[in-house]
């Protein structure tokens, strides 16, 4: 058996034994989520960002006396169904359901965050009209003050669990601290304690940002709902308004398919094992060779992220056990399920970048595909050319967005940040822009913007990119066209193995030697090495013919340099070129053999 062969046959089961792999993959992957989970998100929103007619939703909120018309009305009419949808009034319970199928975890809890007094400085001119200054939120000015008046709890600094996370918000990145209180059971309880709250002042000028939380469960799918509904307070004024929502399976075990599911896990583990001992024998073998190719760096990245995601499954398995007892033991307090959320949407997310780096694996048991060995090719012979251009390219888009930035920044939320500025130019690039916006902005600079940016971004630079591809995907292919192929197609392989299954089951007569003996000694061949044989023979051929041309052009060409025209035109009815005596022709025109080189 040939080598080509052994090597293809060798591929085709390594590719078979992954194909398991990413079936079990897609499996553990797909088995966690469901369109059950958006639908849950969709009607949770719309539930408090699109209220009922005539009041205004979570959205609407711009200022503080919005944030309490909010909590007192459609914030309570969310988290209390206490009337059916005929009006009747249901009988008082200790738990509510919303929509009537979603169980309210524990009790809902409102935190708010607050900084100190004197905490900026003011500038000297106006210390005599200003009493009082709040700076931005950071962790140094956080105000941790209790009021020595009162000792219900939302007077009372609250400091962070070990469970509690910090929160990135649009405006800064919050501690779990704070003044917090739950809401009653009753929503009549409900309305009179935010009532109260609104008339002794809970929020004042050093509130920062204010939490709303509470968490849901859905037996009919078995999905838990953690809720947070944000409202930033800057020191600029106003209200910035977010939404937090996370449908997960934090009870994962319940049904048969559940069970089906862990043992794809396990056998996931396995796979993993075998992989990661597999990479240590060749790391062992080959040392620093083997960190030379690109494929055992994204094996050894697909072995990372794999070991994260079932060390994170463990984590959270075991971390559900323990506490969801423990959070969901008193129905007066709010059960923090963040903790627990965090760390189920991070293992998804592993699973998600785990599931990409596999499919990309995929390339690389399919080389012996003649599409695929030019674009490897291809990739890897620019790859100095496009790594030269992208630093040109990212000199000019970062400066291009460093200028949009300084012009469009106060005005355009596009152009907000530095960040927001890198992603407008990329939608640019694609054809998603509002010219009119930076027009209205500054009638000068924003067409200057627009209109050199497009012309040397997209119709030079991208333009630039494309070509060098493609001239490098010519050469490739004008190389692969002249040069004899060494390995075996995959096709041929096919049709070898189902001949002979064919003729074992006596379904195919086995073919006739009607070839004469001169032709037989192609035929000593093994018949997947014959066909290669014959590849490699047809290959060859047109080789020599593509040297041959490229020397009779030359012979031309010097022929051109030493010969009047006249003498050109005359043997134009020759058709040199169609001629197999081109050589002899030109070398007898030529004045002598040192005139010119033809080697």
């Amino acid at each position: 058996m040939g080598t080509s062969e052994q090597e293809l046959k060798d591929m085709l089961r390594k590719l078979g034994i992954y194909v398991l792999f990413l079936i079990d993959l897609s499996i553990l992957a797909f088995g966690m989520v469901s369109t059950d989970m958006y639908h849950l998100n969709t009607v949770m929103t719309h539930l408090f960002m699109e209220p009922a007619e005539g009041k205004d939703g979570f959205g609407t909120i711009r200022s503080k006396s919005d944030f309490w018309k909010f909590v007192q009305g459609p914030l309570l009419d969310g988290l209390y169904w206490d009337k059916w949808y005929n009006n009747k009034t249901l009988p008082f319970q200790n738990y509510s359901h919303i929509y009537y199928e979603n169980l309210l975890l524990g009790a809902a809890q409102v935190r708010q965050v607050k900084v100190r007094n004197n905490t900026c400085s003011i500038y000297p001119y106006f210390r005599s009209f200003l009493d009082e200054c709040y700076s931005e939120y950071h962790y140094q000015a956080e105000d941790r003050s209790d009021d020595a008046l009162r000792n219900e709890s939302e007077w009372k600094y609250t400091p962070a669990d070990s469970f509690t996370l910090w929160y990135l918000g649009s405006m800064g990145l919050y501690g779990g601290g704070g003044y917090l209180f739950t809401l009653p059971k009753s929503k009549q309880e409900s309305i009179e304690k935010l009532a109260s709250l609104k008339q002794n002042n809970w929020l004042t000028r050093g509130t920062r940002v204010v939490f709303i939380d509470f968490s849901t469960y859905n037996a009919n799918i078995n999905l838990f709902c953690v809720v947070r509904l944000v409202v930033e307070f800057p020191a600029t004024g106003g209200a910035f308004t977010s939404i937090q929502i996370y449908s997960v399976k934090l009870l994962r075990y319940t049904t048969r398919y559940d069970y089906f599911v862990a043992s794809c896990e396990i056998i996931f583990l396995l796979f993993i094992v075998t992989f990661i001992t597999q990479e240590a024998i060749k790391i062992v073998k080959l040392k620093w060779e083997y960190f030379r190719s690109g494929w055992s760096w994204l094996e050894l990245m697909l072995l990372t992220v794999s070991l994260l995601s079932i060390i994170f499954n463990i984590y959270r398995t075991v971390e559900v056990n323990l506490l969801m007892g423990e959070l969901l033991s008193d129905a007066n307090v709010y059960p923090d399920l963040h903790f627990l959320t965090f760390w189920q949407v991070l293992y998804n997310n592993m699973i998600a970048v785990n599931i990409l780096f596999a499919w990309i694996k995929v390339l690389k048991y399919v080389r012996f595909n003649k599409t695929m060995e030019r674009l490897s090719s291809t990739l890897s012979r620019c790859a100095k050319d496009i790594t030269g251009f992208a630093i040109m390219f990212f000199i000019v888009f970062f400066a291009y967005a460093q200028f949009g930035y300084l012009v469009f920044g106060s005005q355009l939320e596009d152009f907000s940040t530095f960040q927001k500025c890198i992603f407008t130019q990329f939608r640019i690039v694609l054809g998603d822009f509002d010219f009119g916006n930076t027009e209205a902005v500054n009638r000068i600079l924003g067409p200057i913007y627009f209109i050199s940016f497009v012309f040397f971004v997209f119709f030079i630079l991208l333009n630039m990119f494309l070509a060098i591809i493609n001239n490098t995907y010519k050469e490739v292919k004008a190389e692969y066209n002249v040069m004899p192929s060494h390995k075996l197609p995959i096709r041929d392989l096919f049709r070898h193995s189902c001949d002979n299954a064919l003729n074992k089951l006596k379904l195919k007569k086995p073919e006739q030697d009607t070839q004469p003996a001169a032709e037989k000694l192609e035929r000593n061949y093994h018949p997947l090495e014959r066909s290669m044989f014959l590849r490699e023979k047809r290959a060859l051929r047109r080789y020599q013919s593509y040297r041959q041309r490229k020397k009779d052009t030359r012979l031309f060409m010097c022929l051109h340099r030493t010969r009047p025209r006249t003498q050109l035109r005359a043997m134009s009815p020759l058709k040199i070129f169609g001629s197999k005596y081109v050589g002899s022709l030109l070398a007898l025109l030529l004045p002598s053999p040192s005139s010119c080189s033809l080697s």
